[in-house]
């Protein structure tokens, strides 16, 4: 075989070696080391909290997702409202290696403090911690569709389960 035919037969195997490789980083299995990617824009849409009470209530929510260029980084504001019960959690988060930390603020309780967790594909586990409160979160996002559970037995409430869907 010539030597340019060879060069150029190496070329046309490298570009389509590269073209594949990229291609794969974009598909869900790769989507894995950057759990944040999906999350990216404003959400809307609406759930339960049930109160320490045992009394259950509809609430409403909005949602932004600030992701940084990196995919690594996160700005969140959740804001939820319910006929007796309202909250606005504000936080930042990073991802390195799966694990996720992180900080936040819930403006009505005057509450703040810090959050570890980890994060598998879409799906992200953390607990937050501050001084006068605790809760575990649980986290996923498929595509425009996005789920939300808070557990935080003996706050205020018990329970907040939310349905959330990209605007």
């Amino acid at each position: 075989m010539p030597r340019r035919l060879k060069q150029a037969c190496i070329a046309f195997v490298t570009a389509v070696v590269s073209v594949i490789a990229v291609s794969l980083s974009t598909l869900p299995g790769h989507a894995q080391q950057v759990p944040f990617a999906e999350m990216n824009g404003s959400w809307s849409g609406n759930g339960s909290i049930t109160l320490t009470s045992g009394s259950r209530e509809r609430i409403q929510c909005r949602a932004t997702y600030e992701v940084q260029a990196s995919g690594n980084d996160l700005q969140l504001s959740l804001r939820c409202a319910s006929d007796s019960y309202n909250f606005d959690l504000r936080g930042n988060a990073v991802y390195n290696d799966g694990n996720i930390t992180g900080n936040w603020s819930e403006a009505t309780q005057h509450a703040a403090g810090q959050f570890t967790g980890s994060a598998q594909g879409t799906h992200i586990d953390a607990r937050a911690v501050g001084q006068t409160f605790a809760a575990i979160l649980d986290l996923s996002t498929h595509g425009n569709r996005q789920s939300i559970s808070i557990q935080s037995p003996g706050s205020q409430f018990s329970e907040v389960k939310i349905t959330l869907t990209r605007k």
